[in-house]
Parts: C-alpha cells; sequence; structure tokens
C-alpha cells in the first residue's frame, strides 16, 4: 500500500546507531543514517550522501510512501521521528532557515543559512530543528535521547509487534545527530535551551493514519477515505476491521495488567502506563484495523502498592474510553453508510467486542446484572486483582 501525504525530502547522512537487540541479526547498515531537512543541510556544511522521498507525519516525522518490511504479516514502513517541524511553536508563521537566522546569536550559524546547499522541490516546505526545549525531554522539532531510550527499552519488551497483544510500532535504531550539527542547533532557541543528545528515531510503522489528532489523514477527519484508502469495499471487510480495531485497542486499554509483575524486594506491583501519550494522536492503524502505538516514549512502568491494583486497572480503561468508542463509533456510521445494514448499536456493538476477546486471556466479557461486563485479569493470573468493569449497560 503506498501511503498518502504531503512530499517530504530529506538528505542522508552517515550516523552513530543503537539498535533494537530483536533485529541484531538483521543486516541494517543502511539505516546508520540521519535523515535530515534542507536547513538542517545547511547547517551541517557537509554534502549529503544520498536524498529519499518521505511524506509527513505528525508533526516532527516522516513516514516512506512505500512498505519497507513485513511482521507478522503485515506490511510496514520507515519512519523517522525528529525530522524538523514546519510551523513555528508560538505562532503560525513558517519555521524555515529565514525565521532560524532570527532565532541564533551565532554569526556562523547564521552565514550558513544565507545560500542554500541543496535545492527543495518548489511544492515543498522547509523545516527546522530547534534548540528549544519541548515537552522537557526533547527539543521542538527533534527527538531526545532519553525519550528515544524510552520507546527503545519498550519495543526490546515486545515480541516484534506485541506486548501480550498490545501492538506497537518498534523503534529499530536510534541515530545521533553530528555533534556539531547538535551545537549549531542549539543557538536556535525562543527561551529555553535543550542540552541532552539530539537524536532521531527510526522506527517501523503500519501507516500515517491516526485516530484524531496530528496527521491529515485521520478516522476523525474523513473515515470515508480511510476506508478507501485501507480498500474496505465490503461489509465483511469492515466488519473484520472493527473486530480488528477493538481486539487490539481493548489490549492497549488493559495494558498494565498485561504486564503487571511483583518487585521481590519492595512487594509492590508494576505494569506499564501511559505519561502525556493519548489514542488519539500517538497510534495509528494498520490497513486491516489493527492499532498499533507509535509513540512509545511516554509508555513507562508505574508502581502501586496492591491496594492500589484495582484502581490503576480502572483508572487505565476510563483514560482512553472515549478515543476508543469515539472512533469506534465512526467506523460503525461509515459502514452504515456504505452498506446500508443498520444494527441496534448495543447489540452490535457487544456481537463485535465478544468476537474480538474470545481469544484474550485477559480480558472475559460475560453477562452481569446491569449488561455487559469484562473481567480483567492479569499477567501474574493473581485471583484478587480480578477486576470486573462494566462495559455495556441494558
Amino acid at each position: 500500500m503506498r501511503l498518502q501525504g504531503m512530499p517530504l525530502t530529506l538528505f542522508a547522512y552517515p550516523a552513530r546507531t543503537i539498535t533494537n537487540v530483536q533485529f541484531k541479526d538483521h543486516d541494517l547498515r543502511s539505516l546508520d543514517q540521519v535523515l535530515l531537512p534542507r536547513s538542517m543541510v545547511d547547517l551541517l556544511g557537509e554534502r549529503p550522501a544520498g536524498q529519499r522521498t518521505f511524506v509527513e507525519d505528525d508533526n516532527r516525522g516522516a513516514v516512506s510512501p512505500e512498505p519497507v518490511a513485513t511482521l507478522d504479516g503485515v506490511g510496514f514502513h520507515l519512519s523517522v521521528k525528529g525530522v524538523g517541524s514546519a510551523i513555528d511553536p508560538f505562532s503560525s508563521r513558517p519555521l524555515d532557515r529565514h525565521y532560524a537566522a532570527e532565532l541564533t546569536n551565532d554569526p556562523e550559524v547564521r552565514r550558513r543559512f544565507s545560500t542554500p546547499m541543496v535545492d527543495l522541490p518548489p511544492e515543498e516546505s522547509d523545516r527546522l530543528i530547534t534548540g528549544e526545549v519541548w515537552l522537557r525531554g526533547s527539543p521542538y522539532g527533534g527527538q531526545g535521547m532519553e525519550h528515544a531510550q524510552i520507546a527503545l527499552g519498550v519495543s526490546e519488551r515486545a515480541h516484534l509487534t506485541s506486548i501480550e497483544g498490545f501492538l506497537i510500532a518498534p523503534v529499530v535504531k536510534i541515530a545521533l545527530l553530528p555533534e556539531p550539527l547538535q551545537e549549531r542547533i542549539r543557538t536556535l532557541h525562543w527561551y529555553r535551551k535543550f542540552r541532552g543528545p539530539i537524536v532521531q528515531e527510526l522506527r517501523l510503522v503500519p501507516s500515517n493514519v491516526r485516530i484524531y489528532f496530528h496527521a491529515k489523514n485521520t478516522v476523525g477527519h474523513d473515515v470515508a477515505n480511510v476506508f478507501d484508502t485501507f480498500g474496505i469495499d465490503t461489509e465483511e471487510k469492515a466488519i473484520g476491521f472493527e473486530v480488528n480495531f477493538l481486539r487490539s485497542t481493548m489490549a492497549m486499554l488493559t495494558l498494565f495488567a498485561r504486564t503487571l509483575r511483583q518487585d521481590p524486594e519492595t512487594s509492590r506491583y508494576h505494569g506499564l502506563d501511559f505519561h502525556d501519550v493519548w489514542l488519539d494522536k500517538d497510534a495509528v492503524l494498520a490497513p486491516t484495523g489493527s492499532v498499533y502505538f507509535v509513540d512509545l516514549e511516554g509508555i513507562e512502568e508505574e508502581a502501586v502498592d496492591g491496594g492500589g491494583v484495582a484502581e490503576k486497572l480502572e483508572d487505565q480503561v476510563f483514560r482512553s474510553l472515549y478515543e476508543f468508542t469515539f472512533a469506534y463509533e465512526q467506523m460503525e456510521q461509515e459502514r452504515c453508510r456504505r452498506f446500508g445494514r443498520v444494527r441496534a448499536r448495543k447489540a452490535h456493538f457487544e456481537t463485535l467486542l465478544r468476537e474480538a476477546l474470545k481469544d484474550d486471556p485477559y480480558l472475559h466479557p460475560r453477562n452481569g446484572p446491569y449488561g455487559l461486563e469484562l473481567e480483567i485479569r492479569n499477567a501474574l493470573g493473581h485471583e484478587g486483582f480480578f477486576t470486573t468493569f462494566p462495559f455495556v449497560d441494558l
């Protein structure tokens, strides 16, 4: 499948990299590189080793339009996180090398921006990696090592793309920007300078279609285009798409339970939780309907006492429950528009959910006194922590 999006030309330079241990046996030397926008080529001052055309993805990302690998039967595209942003973070002004010359106090940096070393196609806008602190652990337009290492750690916990049914877009490599370039980037800031290492994440993603935010092609903005893009042209395909969506997002809503462990030294309970990342903007849809979490830098272990496990399980479900239901509703409404079979909302949803969870070891749907409820089990098999969550009321 060829991905839609605005074209983005990036220029390649050799780089030091850190490789995901799960990919050590693969020849990935072609990924030992950073991929820079035109303005960063000017700043580095060296001729690139090559160039590639990507399409825009998110505020600071790019993704290859064609698949580069197949994992678990799904085609994956190369994604680069940290390729610069095109818009000023404090206004709607374009963020290009002309603006960059105003930000820096370094005359050598201003000089490097005065004459571009390479040309861009006329339809493409320039973009910048800056030295402004952004979200604490990253520079605006780029990626920081701290966040990239968290994402890499989550990727290395997975069995390729799955952590107990929770699907991820794995980080394959972290690529370090050349040191001279990093120091010049640091001069480009508005208020606060980012002082950590500046890197890029090289990831594998199944698409650039997000749920609602941070993309031009989303379920929320144009679900009809999503159906067209993924070739959903029969009701059978639409039902399968919805079932896969439910199966994968329910795993996200119960990630803490799926990764629950007990620390033998402290007796506290640990599991993966989400911090400043969300289903609506930090996950993408595969052509199958399955949701893969992409921005892994906000997934970290949370520790609670035994008395707090049930509360954490419920909090994690509630945290993304609205986005989950919103996206399902868009898909279901589009199915009805296309194929004309309108079904009773709650009964149909319950049927699909039971199908999605029939082989899930952690979620057991059952009839409760008020409707459909879910028993949430856990990786420890600790029955004292089994939690009942009311999911669909009669």
